[in-house]
């Protein structure tokens, strides 16, 4: 038993870490975007890893982006909506079925 208190630990260390680089990296695309002619202000949630796992949350090591959800005020333009989607699928060299963006209220 106490043998697994170190494994815990680094696992809950690495979890950690992996949420904390999941907030660095939306909030770097979040700054991007935002700064994008017609975007406006914009959130982002990006998920990883296993689908139906909502609890893994990281670009690092073997996860990959599985998907990314944009709320964005200026989504109410294709031209906008096609921007934001080209630059997520540049970065994350994901499909344009794995994004999805809305208008923010």
């Amino acid at each position: 038993m106490v043998a697994g208190l170190p494994v815990t630990r680094k696992n809950s260390k690495t979890a950690e870490d992996q949420n904390a680089e999941k907030t660095r990296l939306e909030s770097r695309l979040e700054e991007l975007l935002s700064n994008v002619e017609g975007v406006g202000e914009v959130e982002v949630i990006i998920m990883t890893g296993d689908e139906g796992n909502t609890e893994n949350f990281s670009i690092s090591g073997n996860n990959e982006v599985t998907g990314v959800l944009v709320a964005a005020q200026g989504a109410g333009s294709a031209v906008t909506v096609q921007n934001i989607q080209q630059a997520i699928m540049a970065l994350f060299q994901i499909d344009a079925n794995k994004i999805r963006i809305m208008k923010m209220k």
